[in-house]
């Protein structure tokens, strides 16, 4: 078992508690099959498999390239004798009756998992915005951020390092490296598309060099966007059209209903790269928390991520505090020099889905 103790899995289990006060579980437990509601741990299981009956101990993996075909088992869901059946489902509490009891609640939750974190072996992904720099505050641990030389991430995080009295190593990029990773990376993860190789890129590169520092454990901010409201197409809502939401809540649900997929790409990701992810912001806790927000705490006007950014002012300078920040793979340059390697190789624009070709060439 992965994750939480199997104690914990078991009364999850028996009592069907989607957030039962873990940081995520995937495994087998007394020939059950399960993964959390959230899929914070991969899972993987034979393609050819049927959906009945307990599976076979060589018929599922963690890591789906000891499998022939592998795929996800779905978040939330268990297998055993009658076959696989969802246990768990994202509940749909009533919003906390006060603001300041909504802050005060987010406040204990995120301080409480971030603060339980053992620092041992452990360092930070730190790209300078609100959530990576929570961590910073509260965390005994080295600063990494992964980005070309005149990259958003880079820069934003020298500078919350020095409003933090604090140095961070900064992990350059380079063309020989992405064409490096590239296959590493769709190996791992059995993944060629564009999007998801250019999230990746970063977040391995930066990890091969923590691991390369003699650590075995990265914290990262994961999560935070998508529980507190900060993408735009949330804050947008029911505008946009990249969500179905007619609300901020509704669309605050939908992106974290997204979270097993991202979550099983990164973490696969980094495992390849030689660490283990750490991510305290997707404890049960701080996630029980951001459902209970009422959409003005999530988006107000122009703010995102309001009712965190009310936390983080309590451990950061407001300049941090109320940092906006870019998606990692544009932020560190690595989708705009991705696409750059894949015109010089001839894989232009006008041709479909031109890096996702360039990268499938390389992984050939």
């Amino acid at each position: 078992m992965q994750g939480a103790d199997t104690d914990a899995v078991a009364d999850a289990l028996e009592r069907g508690d989607a957030l039962a006060g873990t940081g995520g579980f995937a495994g087998e437990l007394d020939g059950t099959l399960v993964r959390d509601v959230l899929g914070r741990y991969p899972l993987f299981v034979e393609r050819s498999v049927s959906e009945e009956g307990r599976l076979d101990p060589e018929k599922w993996s963690h890591d789906p390239t000891a499998l022939a075909d592998p795929r996800s088992f779905p978040a939330g869901h268990v297998r055993d004798d009658s076959g696989t059946r969802r246990r768990w489902t994202l509940p749909s509490p009533d919003p906390f009756d006060t603001r300041e009891t909504a802050i005060e609640r987010v406040r204990a939750a995120v301080e409480t998992s971030i603060d339980a974190v053992d620092t041992d072996g452990l360092a930070i992904a730190f790209s300078g915005g609100v959530d990576s720099a929570l961590l910073a505050a509260r965390l005994d641990a080295p600063l990494y951020v992964a980005g070309f030389p005149d990259s958003h991430d880079v820069a934003a995080a020298r500078s919350a390092a020095d409003l933090l009295g604090t140095e961070v190593r900064v992990v350059e990029l380079t063309h020989d490296a992405i064409e490096r990773a590239v296959p590493e990376i769709a190996s791992a993860t059995a993944r060629t598309n564009a999007m998801d190789v250019q999230i990746a890129l970063p977040l391995y590169l930066g990890a091969e060099q923590v691991a390369a520092d003699g650590f075995d454990r990265l914290a990262l901010g994961q999560g935070a966007d998508e529980l507190f409201g900060g993408y735009a197409k949330v804050a947008k809502a029911p505008e946009d059209p990249r969500v179905e939401a007619d609300t901020v809540r509704g669309a605050q649900r939908e992106v974290i209903a997204s979270l097993p997929d991202q979550l099983e790409r990164d973490v696969l990701a980094l495992r390849a790269a030689g660490v283990e992810p750490v991510t305290p912001l997707l404890h049960d806790r701080v996630v029980d928390a951001a459902l209970r927000l009422d959409g003005d705490l999530l988006v107000d006007g122009e703010t995102r991520k309001v009712a965190l950014r009310a936390v983080a002012r309590e451990s950061l300078p407001d300049e941090i505090a109320d940092r906006d920040k870019k998606a990692a793979q544009y932020g560190s340059l690595a989708a705009r020099e991705l696409d750059r390697l894949a015109r010089q190789a001839g894989y232009k624009r006008r041709m479909d889905n031109h890096v996702t070709q360039y990268i499938e060439s390389l992984v050939e």
